[in-house]
């Protein structure tokens, strides 16, 4: 932490768990505020995921439908899921875009990592790019349920802009690919037994 921001670290006092899920580890913590003051902070440990954003050699993209529960909707999206434990996040990545989608891809490259709910979640979102793809079989989970399609750039835009797709990865996927359409910025394209694991 750098010395200008000391001002506004706050200090873990004491913790509590709440709740020991699946993946999900809640917990409340006491912290003492900069000013000297208490609080309690309320949050969720995430083992972290990642998101692939494949590209079809005619331009299109690979996306899902699938059904949020939280949400009570069926959301647009890119294909994702959280890290195994021990997992890379390219080993991730490959995983998650056979078993979700059936594509197998012969070039990565990773864009960076975002954090989708910084107010209350760990959670990180490893995010790669992969292109080179071929068509297998899908291996969904056991109670996983989605569709693949494919859509244009232009298509995917006009539904972030009329609020189609609101997921918070899947717009800053948008975004990256909004700039990389621009030029204004690039990707390290990597063929997959040269990324480091």
């Amino acid at each position: 932490m750098s010395t200008p921001d000391q001002h506004l670290v706050e200090h873990k006092t004491g913790s509590e768990e709440l709740l020991k899920g699946r993946f999900l580890h809640a917990f409340r913590d006491t912290v003492q505020l900069p000013d000297g003051g208490t609080s309690t902070r309320e949050f969720i440990k995430h083992p972290g995921a990642v998101m692939v954003v494949p590209m079809l050699d005619d331009g299109r993209l690979v996306l899902e439908r699938q059904y949020r529960y939280p949400l009570q909707r069926v959301m647009v999206e890119f294909p994702a899921g959280k890290l195994d434990a021990g997992e890379s996040t390219f080993t991730c990545a490959q995983r998650e875009l056979l078993e979700e989608t059936g594509y197998s891809a012969t070039e990565w490259a990773r864009a960076g990592m975002l954090h989708p709910v910084i107010a209350y979640s760990t959670e990180f979102i490893d995010i790669w790019f992969a292109r080179g793809l071929s068509l297998g079989e899908r291996k969904l989970d056991a109670g996983e349920f989605l569709d693949v399609f494919t859509a244009t750039l232009p298509e995917l835009l006009d539904w972030c802009r009329d609020g189609q797709v609101t997921d918070s990865k899947t717009l800053t996927a948008a975004l990256w690919l909004q700039n990389l359409a621009s030029g204004a910025w690039s990707l390290d394209w990597q063929p997959t037994a040269s990324v480091v694991a």
